[in-house]
């Protein structure tokens, strides 16, 4: 609790890579927000991956998306994630699930994170029409040149 008895602003900070933003994201963030009055969306930099996208292309689509959103803030960070948490003071990290597959590899960060510094991750299911959407999935569609309009926002 604040001094002024206000109860503490709950900030979720949603980690990836994002190359591209999908509406798999995007339905996420917004379902989110039912859990967090505050969403920090964080662009990971990882120099030894090569992205499609260009980190300041990325971070300006996100950030267009989410501009009439005061709740949504839009950052890059080159730390571990829990490190970033602790900066931006937030509580949990908000991970989504489409798969049993994608459950095994979060569990396993989101437990690594927890013993780490305490923070917990909170996972929301895919929507079923968007559980087939991964970045990776259009990235590889864009690469043959197909159109991923229905997959972007």
């Amino acid at each position: 609790m604040k001094e002024s008895g206000q109860k503490q602003e709950r900030i979720a900070l949603f980690p990836g890579s994002f190359d591209p933003f999908t509406i798999g994201h995007q339905s996420l963030v917004k379902r989110g927000l039912a859990l967090a009055d505050r969403i920090i969306i964080a662009i990971g930099i990882n120099e030894n991956k090569q992205s499609c996208f260009p980190l300041e292309e990325r971070l300006k689509a996100i950030r267009s998306l989410f501009q009439d959103d005061s709740r949504i803030e839009v950052i890059t960070y080159h730390t571990l994630t829990t490190d970033l948490a602790e900066k931006t003071g937030a509580q949990f990290i908000l991970r989504g699930i489409r798969s049993v597959i994608d459950f095994e590899y979060e569990k396993t960060i989101a437990d690594i994170n927890r013993t780490l510094t305490g923070i917990e991750t909170v996972f929301l299911l895919a929507e079923p029409q968007y559980a087939h959407i991964s970045s990776s999935a259009v990235r590889e569609l864009l690469h043959f040149g197909k159109d991923v309009s229905a997959f972007l926002p």
